[in-house]
């Protein structure tokens, strides 16, 4: 498949990866020039705006004492990974051209970086869709149960996994990097079929139907609140039944986060569905470029998703843009609402 696949290349006239290198390197992709402009103009503008935004969320979670909640740790963890990702988009815009340029080890520990931040978004978007399941299905044991100290477990313990994971899944390729490699400029990684079937169920029909399956049980309870709270007969029962209130913010909170999920389901979709069609056990990386391109975008729109919906988001930025986090005890600031003192205040969600 590759050799037919270089062969196309040489009959459209490619240009060589390394043209130094006659006999063995690879040949870029005939793309018109205008395609291919585009693809590194989106690229270079969406990268480093991955990394600006999810950075301003690693700093207000980390920096506001009031923002550290179960839920926040959770998006913390998340705009993590989405902060790696901005990182891993330059390694991927060299793969527009199907040539790699730095080498077989990088090409590796690229691959290996992609698997443990997909695993870790997974896995915290789990943790997040049972956190809501949680606050609104059982919401007066909510914080008992999902208390910091498990979330910080569980985060942790989400991205050792994941990190075993990908080296599990690479070990092949790790022991002698550039083996599948049938030309200088290449990146491609193996995954025999065993690996190809868990990685399937692992990192998208097991984690995926957990999602949908505890979201339905969220949106199902929600409707019904809604349409108790309409009626008077039903107002009156949540008032005096403590136990079956869901608070405003809480409601917000799952909305909001149900937003996050949504958009994150509609970018990993097609990228694993691109996978599943795939005839070959070989993957390479450039030919895989815009489905992963795709997810890469869910790492820029979940700040900007915080910052549409979240007023605390918005207060913390402003803050940050504006230095007064260096100030002294600007970690206890409230920038909720406006005080007397003029203060700010710092609502958490959750």
């Amino acid at each position: 498949m590759i050799s037919s696949f270089l062969q196309s290349f040489m009959m459209n006239g490619a240009e060589l990866c390394f043209p130094q290198l006659l006999n063995s390197s690879c040949r870029k992709t005939s793309r018109p020039q205008s395609d291919s402009i585009l693809i590194y103009i989106i690229l270079c503008c969406i990268s480093p705006l991955t990394v600006t935004l999810n950075l301003l969320v690693i700093i207000s979670i980390s920096h506001f004492r009031q923002l550290h909640t179960p839920t926040n740790l959770l998006l913390l963890s998340l705009a993590v990974s989405d902060f790696f990702v901005g990182f891993s988009m330059a390694s991927q815009i060299m793969l527009i051209d199907d040539c790699w340029y730095l080498g077989d080890l990088p090409c590796v520990m690229f691959c290996v970086v992609t698997i443990i931040i997909t695993s870790v978004s997974v896995g915290t978007m789990v943790l997040i869709s049972v956190d809501r399941y949680v606050a609104i299905c059982d919401p007066l044991h909510y914080p008992t149960k999902v208390t910091s100290k498990r979330v910080h477990i569980c985060v942790s313990l989400c991205w050792i996994s994941s990190f075993t994971y990908a080296v599990v899944m690479l070990r092949d390729n790790l022991k002698q990097p550039g083996r599948f490699n049938s030309c200088s400029g290449e990146c491609v990684i193996y995954l025999g079929f065993i690996e190809n079937v868990a990685d399937l169920f692992i990192t998208f029909i097991t984690p995926i139907s957990i999602i949908v399956f505890l979201y339905f049980r969220v949106f199902v309870v929600v409707v019904s609140q809604v349409r108790a709270m309409r009626s008077h007969i039903g107002a009156a029962i949540l008032q005096r039944s403590e136990k079956t209130i869901i608070k405003k913010s809480e409601l917000k909170a799952a909305v909001t986060l149900g937003i996050v999920v949504l958009v994150f389901l509609s970018c990993i979709f097609p990228y694993y569905c691109f996978i599943m069609l795939s005839k070959s056990a070989s993957l390479k990386a450039s030919s895989m470029s815009f489905m992963v391109c795709l997810f890469y975008m869910n790492s820029c729109v979940n700040p900007l998703i915080y910052a549409l919906f979240y007023p605390w988001f918005r207060k913390s930025i402003k803050l940050i843009v504006t230095f007064r986090v260096l100030k002294r005890g600007s970690r206890d600031s409230n920038v909720h609402r406006k005080g007397r003192s003029g203060g700010t205040a710092i609502k958490p969600v959750g």
